[in-house]
This record gives structure tokens, sequence and C-alpha cells, in this order.
């Protein structure tokens, strides 16, 4: 590859949401983009008139054969050059009450959003050293503050964050930098898609799970409904991307959305139980009772 094409970078989780319109978007900046799919249908909606520069990548991010042969491809392509980039955003979104959540489905959580970036970074490090390229983690503001039966999820962006955290001291050596994207409400298929298919808690939960937490949890559900209504699009979150790829000097965490900014701050100067109060009555629910006995 010759110093004027195009720098490159992987975009993992690209067929929809954030990943998908951060691939355009980097790819109308001028990147050459390898935008990770798991389906052909997906692969085919990348490969678009006009975008000669984004090219679609099979890659499932649980699976090592996958995450090694995604790196060879890209490896292939460079041909000696470097990597300038890597943006780990595949996710899902699991809610449940921690009392009821599936261990299974718990595992599967942490094992996409949290240990299938190590991975994924693993996989690609060789080829960013060469550019002194970058990282960027897709995390959420419930990777700093925690919601009542988002639990997993925020268990799993928690890790994602001291993930970053820790390899961004380990990569200062080399000159490379790893940045968090934490995003409140975004417009992204996601969480729909999180209470509609098979791992929908309230669809699937017994009588006596419902009788202890159903309430409860239809309140966060309409909490979520209320934050979708004030969502931002998914270009936000690209534009923070793209920031954390270029600049300079780039953030260590670009906080998302005005939501996202007033959960952080309060996770910031609140105490926990003030915190706890706070945000049980933001979503409708009952005053926390006192462990005290008389």
């Amino acid at each position: 590859m010759t110093a004027e094409e195009p720098r490159t970078v992987v975009v993992t989780g690209a067929s929809t949401g954030i990943g998908a319109a951060c691939a355009q978007y980097l790819d109308e900046k001028g990147f050459r983009v390898f935008a990770t799919v798991r389906k052909q249908s997906d692969a085919d909606a990348i490969v678009a008139p006009g975008r000669s520069r984004l090219k679609p990548l099979f890659l499932d991010v649980t699976d090592a054969e996958s995450i090694a042969k995604a790196a060879q491809t890209v490896e292939a392509a460079l041909d000696g050059a470097g990597l300038a980039g890597l943006v780990n955003n595949a996710g899902v979104a699991i809610d449940a009450p921690l009392e009821c959540i599936d261990i299974g489905e718990l595992r599967y959580q942490i094992e996409v959003n949290a240990i299938a970036p190590v991975a994924v970074t693993q996989a690609f490090l060789p080829l960013l050293r060469r550019a002194h390229g970058r990282v960027v983690n897709v995390s959420s503001v419930q990777g700093r503050v925690v919601l009542p039966f988002a639990g997993p999820y925020s268990m799993a962006k928690f890790a994602l964050e001291a993930f970053t955290d820790c390899l961004r001291q380990e990569l200062a050596d080399w000159g490379m930098h790893v940045a968090v994207v934490e995003p409140g409400a975004i417009k992204t298929p996601m969480w729909e898609k999180g209470r509609t298919d098979q791992r929908n808690w309230i669809a699937t939960a017994s009588k006596e799970h419902l009788d202890l937490y159903g309430e409860g949890y239809q309140a966060y559900s309409k909490f979520h409904d209320r934050n979708d209504a004030g969502a931002v699009p998914c270009d936000v979150v690209s534009r923070a991307i793209f920031h954390a790829l270029t600049v300079k000097t780039p953030r260590t965490r670009y906080v998302v959305g005005t939501d996202a900014r007033v959960f952080a701050r309060l996770g910031q100067i609140c105490p926990d139980r003030v915190l706890d109060w706070v945000t049980r009555k933001a979503m409708g629910l009952g005053s926390v009772r006192s462990s005290r006995r008389g």
C-alpha cells in the first residue's frame, strides 16, 4: 500500500446500529474500512455503489478461528502496512433481574461485550503496532452507572471499561492510544432486539419471578422507552469515534448524549445511597427500604 492510499480501520458489529453508521461515516471521511458482519445479506448491503473503500469482513467475535481468519484477511490487504484503528463495537444487551438471569445468558453477555474485545484486540495488535494505531471501545454510560435490571449489561460494560484503562497504559510505550466511547440513549436496534427476541426476560420469566420483579421490570422498561424518545442518532457516536481515531491528543473517554452526561456526572458526585435513591426515583420505583432491624 502506498503512502497516498487511505488509512485502514476495522469496525466490529457493523451490520446495524452504531457499527453500520460508524463504518459508513469513516468511509465518507476517507478511511478504508473493514466492516465486520456475520451474514451474507449484511455483507451484500455494505457492498453498495460509491463505497469502494468499505469492505465487508466476516467475523464472529466469539469464535477464535473466525477472529484469526479475519486478522489474516486484513493483514493480506495491508500488504506490509499497519492498521490505523480498531473499533470494538460488537455487542448485545440482555436485561434481567440478577436473581433470575440464566447463567448461560450471563456468560454470553460477558463473552460478547467484554471478552470478545480482548480476543479481537489481541489478534489485531501486531498490525496496529506497525502504524501506532488506535483502539476505540464502544461501551456505555451503564459501564459507569448501574440501573436495576440492567445488571448483566453493566457487568460486561464495567469490564470493558477496565480493559480500556489497562490497555491504554500498557500500550503507551508504543505511542498507541486507547479510548472508550460511552453513549446514553442511541437510536439503535440493539435494545429493541433484546426486548423482542428469545432473551426478552418478561416473556420467559416464571410466575414466581414475575411476582417478585415483574412490576419493577415493567417500570424499568417504561424508563427505557422514555429515554428512547430522546435518543440521539448513531452519527453522534460516529463523530466521537472519528475524533478518537484522528485528533493529535484524543480524550480517554467520550460521553455521548445529554442523558449520558447527566448520569455520568451523578455517578461522580453522589454517594452510593443518594445515587440509588435518584436512580430509583427516576425509574418510578419505590423507596429503598432500610436494612436496619428494630
